[in-house]
């Protein structure tokens, strides 16, 4: 009864891939933040590559940049026209500085210096409005995401330059209305400003776009909906994303292989009618459940292609791992205790906010990992190097795997506390595996200064910590 299930299940899976395939899809990804005349914003290239990989994953040929000048920004864009056009659906996202001069919105090249109203007019800044006509006018769907509703950087010196007092300098970006087919999102309302979010992280706009908008077989204004929802919480009612629709059609990012969207015949590829019954999220549970316990790798991996990016990938591949290198009896004794909610809980970075680590904090779980074997710089921020080491840690103890901590998981990495005694001779081991024999941090701000101890049993401590994580994260990166 399985595999009828699964062969139903993969025959789904094709006829949802074969429409696919026929969906062309162009993105254009910029995040600018290394400016050189205004203040610098530290996370916008961070949000563009996390959003380039995102729309990769759901199968968009990606033209991305960071850091661009207006040479740079004009020679992709031109790029980006060019493989837009007919496309079914094209997407433009920006992050960094833009900025409103007389109801037009412009976005800044890092080298922008602008000192006039001519000079955003004469081709210091980016044209929006006319950016977007050139660029994706002929595309089916238009998907436009601008995370640059920040203060005019150069909204004093305009003003003070002004032959006129009259000159409309904004806050914000101004209102923006969408044509047919169109979606235009702002990371806040016209004429406010938001947030860029903790330094080496996402925007909170940023962040929950990833979170939402290529989820399986949701709906990209039932996507936004979350997003609101999602930046709004996490900001306390401090900032409420805007947009602006006249779509015609239910516009899918990620169109999960349910039974409406596989039996519907597609229109524009990725553009199908509104499913009318029934949950995609409940059709990948049923799925998950009828081989989560299997033996067999090959069930496993028709659960991966039916779901690529589906909610429990993270336990598949490690289910996999697991059948691959035989029973373990190490991985059930590092989560022994555990509470099992830490194994389906996905983390996030709402999640890890939650926690409230300081800055010591986040070293202490950087030193911790490296103590394991998974190594990484103890910095006391979360890089994108901590993200994939995190990443790897959780895919090797079967949690979901999202790079973020939250409660359970912080509660299960400080659980792992190396009791064994060993010798280890060489002096450059015994620095690295040091941490691994450190008391576990609690929710108190900084732990209190440790006590001499003899140094032979804490490295031989930390030395079995180190070849008992490398061990397992060698196992699970096979």
């Amino acid at each position: 009864m399985r595999y009828l299930t699964l062969l139903a299940s993969l025959m789904c899976m094709a006829l949802s891939v074969g429409a696919a395939k026929a969906d062309r899809r162009v993105a254009f990804v910029v995040g600018n933040g290394s400016y050189k005349n205004v203040a610098q914003l530290p996370n916008p290239p961070i949000d563009a590559k996390a959003m380039a990989a995102t729309l990769r994953n759901v199968g968009f040929e990606v033209i991305e940049g960071s850091n661009l000048s207006r040479d740079q920004m004009t020679e992709k864009l031109l790029d980006f026209g060019r493989k837009a056009q007919g496309s079914d659906i094209a997407l433009f996202y920006y992050a960094g500085h833009g900025i409103a001069v007389g109801g037009t919105n412009y976005l800044l090249p890092v080298d922008a210096d602008i000192r006039t109203e001519m000079d955003v007019k004469l081709g210091a800044a980016i044209n929006i409005d006319l950016t977007l006509e050139q660029t994706m006018g002929d595309a089916k769907v238009k998907l436009v995401f601008l995370d640059a509703c920040r203060d005019n950087p150069f909204a004093a010196k305009i003003k003070s330059n002004s032959a006129t007092r009259s000159v409309n300098v904004q806050s914000g970006l101004a209102e923006m209305k969408s044509g047919e087919g169109t979606l235009i999102a702002f990371a806040t309302g016209p004429g406010q400003t938001a947030l860029d979010g903790q330094e080496g992280n996402n925007s909170p706009f940023t962040r929950a776009l990833i979170d939402n908008i290529t989820k399986p077989g949701v709906e990209i204004q039932q996507a936004m909906t979350s997003v609101r929802a999602q930046v709004n919480e996490e900001t306390h009612k401090g900032q409420l994303p805007w947009g602006h629709t006249n779509l015609i059609g239910a516009v899918y990012l990620n169109q999960a292989p349910t039974k409406q969207v596989a039996n519907a015949a597609p229109t524009a590829a990725g553009i199908v009618p509104a499913a009318t019954g029934g949950s995609s999220d409940g059709v990948e549970l049923e799925y998950w459940r009828s081989v989560k316990e299997s033996n067999k790798p090959e069930e496993l991996n028709a659960y991966l292609t039916a779901y690529p990016n589906g909610q429990f990938k993270a336990l598949a591949l490690a289910r996999l791992a697991a059948i691959k290198s035989g029973p373990s009896t190490t991985t059930r004794t590092l989560n022994a205790g555990v509470d099992p909610a830490t194994f389906t809980d996905e983390a996030t970075q709402l999640t890890e906010d939650q926690i409230g680590l300081d800055k010591t904090q986040r070293r202490d779980v950087q030193r911790r990992l490296t103590g394991i074997g998974f190594d990484t710089k103890q910095t006391g921020v979360f890089s994108e190097e901590t993200r994939s080491v995190l990443k790897r840690w959780q895919a090797a103890r079967g949690y979901p795997s999202s790079g973020y901590l939250n409660k359970l998981q912080h509660k299960a990495l400080l659980s792992e506390v190396v009791t064994a005694p060993a010798t280890a001779s060489d002096g450059s081991q015994k620095a690295a595996r040091r941490a691994a024999s450190a008391p576990a941090a609690s929710s108190a701000p900084a732990p209190a200064p440790q006590q001499r101890s003899s140094p032979g049993d804490a490295a031989g401590a930390a030395f079995v910590g180190g070849v008992v994580g490398g061990m397992m994260g060698g196992m699970f990166r096979r």
